[in-house]
């Protein structure tokens, strides 16, 4: 689906994945009404938290636990594991809709988030206090109908360029802010006997990276896109300038021969592999893969950099950012629980469970908790993300503040980039997939 310098509030310019955005295990006890002894010899209620499987998401999320655990609160948490992608998302809304959900359960924040009919489902924590903690950006994020229903885990990450920076050192390229120049050092890369932009299609949600950290581009130039795109307005498609260009700009990179040549089987932590080495020289990617590639060498943290995807006005450079994703409880829950649930989400909002989470993974983005901070020391493409942040130059992701999102964005982009569909066919088959969802989501006007 940022990192912060010691002593600055975490900060987020709006909200939170995606992606973006789990092996279930048997919930046996874990998701009984059994109760515990805990350490004062009064009785613990148990409640447990269903979170994909990911190292990104149980390795901090665990931490947490943990610390509270450690707090004899009355409330013990443990931790149930699902997959991730398609069948974890199927779990997740099997047991919303059967009552059979844990008492709290981690999700994407943004427009997945609106598909799992939160007033239905999800309990809101809008009057709690504990929610005064929270970013207002997050708070945008998990927000529907006036009810804010969740606390944030994890760290906003940013989408655009990750680039090896010793690639560009021996070339002599300086980072672009417009398209002309990212196409223009592109042309420089190839030329040395190095791919120039990497593709990962054998992991098809990687495709559509330069569709999706386009909007900050099209916010700028149009401030009411997200809103007239929700409503229907003919002006906001993505059939149409501005947001056309990010299909535009996926299907330059294909035409202009500046792709791998494995981009249409190559996965993911392929594609890592590539930019780490330098045989490729630039990847499109959400920046929560840092930790992912800093494993792969020695000096990969400080070698790799990360750029905003370029558009058409240096003056405008900015970053498309991801919110993180949340934790929810469902209404499902009893009384007793859902109380106990809260007790565990306070605890998550606050700079103790964020400094946990940094303990037990280095964090990739800033936090959406007031007064956490973040260590020295990270990885340069933090460093890079994080400048984007301080300046103000973010946007939010479209996900994020509007509910529509199409499912199958990701085989048209797949198709765009590999020169079978056109940019323009590509946009106008997505603006029939986000109808078709906005209908089915009964939205008005469509």
């Amino acid at each position: 689906m940022s990192f912060r310098k010691q002593g600055r509030l975490a900060l987020i310019a709006s909200l939170g994945a995606g992606a973006l955005a789990l092996t279930a295990c048997t919930p046996g006890s874990l998701g009984s009404n059994a109760s515990s002894g805990s350490a004062s010899g009064a009785t613990a209620v148990t409640i447990t938290v269903l979170a994909d499987n990911s190292d990104q998401t149980t390795k901090p999320l665990q931490a947490v636990i943990d610390a509270f655990n450690a707090k004899d609160t009355g409330v013990t948490v443990k931790l149930e594991s699902r997959p991730q992608g398609t069948d974890g998302d199927n779990i997740v809304k099997t047991r919303l809709s059967t009552g059979d959900m844990d008492e709290v359960f981690q999700y994407n924040s943004g427009s997945l988030l609106a598909a799992l009919d939160p007033a239905k489902n999800i309990v809101p924590l809008t009057d709690e206090s504990f929610m005064a903690n929270v970013d207002d950006s997050f708070k945008t994020s998990v927000t529907s109908d006036g009810q804010i229903y969740g606390v944030p885990l994890g760290q906003a990450t940013g989408g655009g360029i990750l680039y090896n920076k010793k690639v560009f050192a021996k070339l002599g390229l300086s980072v672009p802010k417009t398209w002309a120049e990212f196409m223009a050092n592109n042309a420089k890369i190839k030329a040395a006997g190095i791919d120039p932009v990497i593709q990962t299609y054998g992991d098809t949600w990687t495709s559509q990276l330069f569709v999706l950290a386009d909007f900050h581009n099209v916010s700028t130039a149009d401030p009411e896109w997200a809103t007239k795109y929700t409503a229907n307005d003919p002006s906001a498609k993505y059939a149409v300038d501005p947001a056309l260009k990010g299909f535009q700009r996926l299907e330059d990179v294909a035409k202009a021969g500046y792709l791998n040549k494995d981009f249409a089987s190559a996965k993911n932590s392929q594609g890592l592999q590539k930019l780490v080495k330098g045989t490729g020289a630039q990847y499109p990617m959400l920046t929560f893969v840092v930790g992912t590639y800093s494993a792969m060498s020695d000096t990969a943290a400080q070698d790799i950099g990360f750029f905003a995807q370029p558009g058409d006005d240096a003056s405008t450079n900015g970053l498309t950012s991801w919110s993180p994703g949340g934790l929810y409880i469902p209404t499902s829950a009893s009384a007793e629980k859902q109380a106990a649930a809260k007790k565990f989400l306070e605890f998550v909002a606050t700079p103790e469970a964020c400094d946990v989470q940094t303990k037990a993974v280095a964090p990739s983005g800033p936090y959406a908790i007031k007064g956490c901070t973040l260590p020295d020391g990270l990885p340069a493409a933090v460093t890079d993300l994080q400048k984007y942040f301080d300046d103000g130059n973010v946007s939010p992701a479209l996900e994020f503040v509007s509910p529509l999102k199409g499912p199958n964005l990701e085989k048209i982009t797949v198709e765009v980039g590999s020169k079978i569909t056109s940019a323009a066919d590509g946009a106008k088959r997505y603006d029939e997939d986000v109808k078709k969802q906005a209908q089915q989501l009964g939205l008005e006007g469509w």
